[in-house]
């Protein structure tokens, strides 16, 4: 085995919150091949589905479960905060998950554990905001995010930074995360499946993606460079793909085509207007909501992956052709699709 992953004849132990869910679940599964010792925060409402029978530990409680976390935190290497809200009918909601969740566990870790080999904060593209000319963001470019879930993360990123000068702190900005166990891009590829190929607007828009396996990849990497200390991370595809040929790769994989309808801005806004009414009666979020429209009606929302690369040596393992087969592949072997 590796020395790198040994502590005193220990395995390197590693907390991830939000282990549960899409991401976390496939770091929890990079860190078990890596032969660490990986703790999983759950809720106990939350389904462990994709983590029954794998090698890891749960620690029973939420965000703000204190005793709990600091119990846990204090034997820890790693941190992997990777929990977040992503839907939420409150601004409320956004800052309680994001930001004050995210300020919560630094307070914590600063309690019990300052001597922390790495605290890592999984962000979002969306802190940023979207590109306004054809150069993808990089990391320079100040935040400008528009909509509440961006300016929750944006300033979940302020306050990791905060720390930078206690213990080591990094943060990851993934733009669109798609692979095995997502549900978003699902509805995407069933829709698809069925003949139709739904394309908001009638310019062509880019956006950067990044398969959940290369992202979990790039974190584990974000985690163990020393460079990477202080330091904020695109991790993406060498390129930004526009629908258009998102469309292709997907009927090439798929062995059919689909009725392209473009959907004006102005009808997808209707929608998700009456959609958030409809909502209020409701205890969930609408799934498109105004700040939804504002998210998918932008032009661009492309980064580059040039820093991780030079720094931390980050390079995507598969291409977007591949990475669509392996995930559509999983979705029929689930009965998905």
């Amino acid at each position: 085995m590796n020395n790198f992953y040994l502590k005193s004849k220990q395995l390197l132990k590693a907390l991830i919150t939000g282990a549960t869910g899409f991401v976390g679940s496939h770091l929890a599964d990079k860190l078990i091949e890596k032969n660490y010792d990986v703790y999983c925060l759950k809720r106990k409402t939350s389904s462990t589905k994709w983590l029954d029978g794998k090698n890891v530990k749960f620690v029973e409680g939420d965000l703000f479960s204190n005793d709990a976390l600091e119990n846990c935190i204090k034997d820890m290497d790693y941190v992997f905060h990777v929990a977040g809200v992503v839907k939420s009918k409150t601004k409320e909601g956004f800052f309680k998950g994001n930001y004050e969740a995210t300020k919560n566990l630094l307070e914590i870790t600063e309690k019990v554990n300052k001597n922390i080999k790495k605290f890592i904060f999984v962000s979002s593209l969306a802190a940023v905001g979207p590109s306004l000319t054809e150069t993808p963001v990089n990391e320079d470019k100040k935040p400008e995010p528009i909509t509440t879930y961006g300016i929750s993360k944006m300033k979940a990123e302020e306050e990791v930074m905060k720390y930078k000068d206690k213990f080591p702190v990094t943060i990851v900005r993934p733009p669109a995360v798609f692979g095995p166990r997502d549900t978003e891009i699902l509805i995407y590829f069933k829709t698809f499946s069925s003949g139709l190929n739904s394309v908001i607007g009638f310019d062509k828009k880019y956006l950067s993606l990044v398969y959940v396996e290369d992202l979990a990849d790039g974190i584990i990497l974000a985690a163990e460079k020393e460079i990477s200390k202080g330091n904020v991370y695109f991790l993406c595809f060498d390129k930004a793909y526009n629908w258009d040929e998102i469309g292709d790769v997907t009927s090439g994989i798929l062995g059919k085509k689909a009725f392209k309808l473009r959907l004006p801005h102005s009808f997808v806004y209707s929608v998700g207007y009456i959609a958030e009414l409809f909502s209020a009666f409701s205890k969930n979020p609408a799934t498109l909501n105004i700040e939804k429209c504002k998210d998918i009606t932008q032009l661009r929302w492309t980064c580059s992956n040039e820093k991780a690369k030079r720094e931390l040596g980050f390079l995507p393992k598969f291409t977007l052709e591949e990475s669509f087969a392996k995930t559509i592949q999983w979705y029929k072997e689930m009965k998905w699709i």
